[in-house]
């Protein structure tokens, strides 16, 4: 349904360094990163090209954003929470089941360096496939 998610950020370098290393732990990788017309931008994704952007500019507000990004198993969520945490990142939910939206619903939380709340969320049964 969606092409890419893109969000603002208020320290280009800042936030690349946290992200690189936080999404890397979930396979994700930093695919393009350029200057256009003022706005230093970058890109992450998978062999199918960048889906999630950082982009320097005016923040409406900081720490309004949400973006969950799928994980291959639980292992990689934890691998996410604790690489964010060394990267810069603060605790806004530690890996564990959230039943409340589904009976396996595995997920963390990140706050990033701007307040805007990451997640890494694998949905299947502990060491299954979903």
């Amino acid at each position: 349904m969606l092409d890419h998610v893109g969000i603002k950020v208020s320290d280009f370098i800042r936030s690349r360094d946290f992200y690189t290393a936080s999404l890397g732990a979930l396979g994700i990788k930093l695919l393009a990163e350029f200057e256009y017309e003022g706005v230093t931008s970058a890109g992450y994704g998978n062999d199918r090209g960048p889906t999630f952007w950082l982009g320097t500019g005016k923040m409406l507000r900081a720490g309004d954003t949400h973006v969950a990004f799928k994980a291959p198993s639980r292992s990689a969520v934890e691998a996410f929470y604790t690489v964010a945490l060394a990267a810069g990142g603060r605790d806004n939910g530690p890996p564990g089941l959230r039943p409340h939206y589904h009976p396996d619903y595995y997920a963390a939380f990140v706050l990033d360096p701007d307040g805007n709340n990451i997640e890494a969320v694998y949905v299947g049964p502990a060491g299954g496939k979903p």
